[in-house]
């Protein structure tokens, strides 16, 4: 099943903003702006559907693609400097597929637009993973044709330099959290923290640093890392997966030797569907129809029931000693500070905070509303929760002003 970017039918042109809520293939390729951006949800499976672990997998092996693109890239770059004319390669078919697939991957070298759909990602995969398959399988046969040796000499060059730089702890997300929430995430992943350097390089960047060329070891490495975090009974951060999933790509990279992403295909469609079924309508719920967390709201809900309990002591107080309706109108305070909560409790939204344009990322910690559709859309509850707190506020002060009072 392909999951589109678009619902009913509205399509949204790249660069424009988004005008309904968006996907969760859209938010994990970091396609949308706060407070639905992938921080915002790498924070709320953290904190809230405490199963981070899913995403994490997720994400390294969406950085395992643009690993092999980059190294696609940067092979078409030594190819086409190296030897200029690929007719005269040893491998026409090669040479060919060489273009056609670099053409596919210099979408996260910097060189074009991520793609839009998964429809789109997968038929990338398929280009990658199929020459990688025959590069691979030349490189073991001792067949290499006349560009594959250019761009290994160059590679081989650069992996005694580079062998301990490519390993460490993965910056990508984690990185962020610290820096704003002041704590580390539990169980960090694993992943080369060096990858998201390769992605965010400009083309001529990448030819100028040796220290930047991904080789075929990198590749293999990074695949065994997945495997070796996630995938393996008993490891580090396991996630559950069908037991044939698990054992293909165990086979695939022990057995085959294969490093192409192709091979994560089926656990990586799991996991999407898992967090696209079970967290991503709460995320939605939390964060484009509401603006508060959990630990909030609960705190919402006991000031308002203590703040309502304390305007209906106070109102009975005044009936019962019979003090004027002017003094009785007090009771207001109490009452709108009690239903103000309780709404806000309800709605999960915070009109206030709503209308100045804010939402709490974690509990006392706000992040600004960035996505202009959210944006009107709290804005539109904001109001229709002012509008209850207004009426009901205004029902309880009328009814204990007016009503006439007795000393007992």
């Amino acid at each position: 099943m392909d999951h589109q970017p678009g619902h009913g039918g509205m399509i949204d042109l790249p660069g424009e903003p988004l005008r309904r809520l968006p996907t969760l293939y859209e938010v994990l390729c970091r396609q949308t702006r706060a407070p639905v951006d992938l921080f915002a949800f790498y924070v709320y499976m953290r904190d809230q559907q405490r199963s981070v672990d899913y995403l994490d997998f997720w994400l390294d092996v969406a950085q395992h693609l643009s690993l092999c693109r980059l190294f696609i890239s940067q092979l078409h770059r030594s190819v086409l400097y190296e030897t200029p004319d690929l007719d005269k390669a040893g491998s026409k078919r090669s040479s060919q597929l060489l273009e056609a697939t670099a053409a596919g991957a210099v979408n996260d070298a910097g060189e074009g637009p991520a793609p839009r759909s998964i429809r789109e990602s997968r038929e990338q995969e398929r280009r990658i993973s199929a020459f990688l398959r025959e590069d691979s399988a030349s490189h073991h046969s001792g067949g290499h044709h006349s560009h594959k040796q250019s761009g290994e000499s160059s590679a081989s060059h650069d992996t005694q330099r580079t062998g301990t730089e490519q390993t460490g702890q993965r910056s990508r997300t984690n990185t962020g959290l610290t820096g704003m929430t002041g704590e580390r995430p539990p169980r960090p992943s694993f992943m080369t923290s060096n990858l998201g350097d390769y992605s965010s390089s400009s083309p001529n960047e990448a030819d100028s640093s040796e220290a930047h060329r991904v080789t075929r070891e990198d590749l293999k490495a990074s695949a065994e890392k997945v495997m070796i975090t996630y995938l393996l009974p008993g490891s580090e951060r396991e996630i559950i997966l069908p037991n044939a999933t698990v054992q293909g790509i165990q086979n695939a990279i022990e057995k085959e030797g294969r490093h192409d992403p192709e091979l994560f295909d089926d656990a990586k469609e799991y996991v999407y569907q898992a967090m696209e079924r079970d967290a991503f309508p709460g995320f939605l719920r939390s964060k484009a129809l509401g603006n508060t967390v959990p630990l909030g709201l609960l705190i919402r809900l006991v000031i308002g029931l203590l703040a309502l309990f304390g305007g209906f002591w106070t109102a009975f107080t005044l009936i019962f000693l019979n003090k004027s309706r002017a003094t009785r109108c007090w009771t207001i305070l109490p009452f709108s500070i009690g239903v103000y909560n309780l709404v806000a409790h309800q709605y999960t939204l915070d009109p206030l905070v709503a209308l100045a344009g804010y939402s709490e990322l974690i509990f006392g910690s706000f992040t600004k509303v960035e996505e202009p559709f959210v944006k009107v859309l709290l804005r539109k509850r904001a109001f229709a929760a002012l509008t209850w707190i207004f009426l009901v506020t205004a029902a309880l002060v009328v009814l204990f002003v007016f009503v006439p009072g007795k000393r007992l």
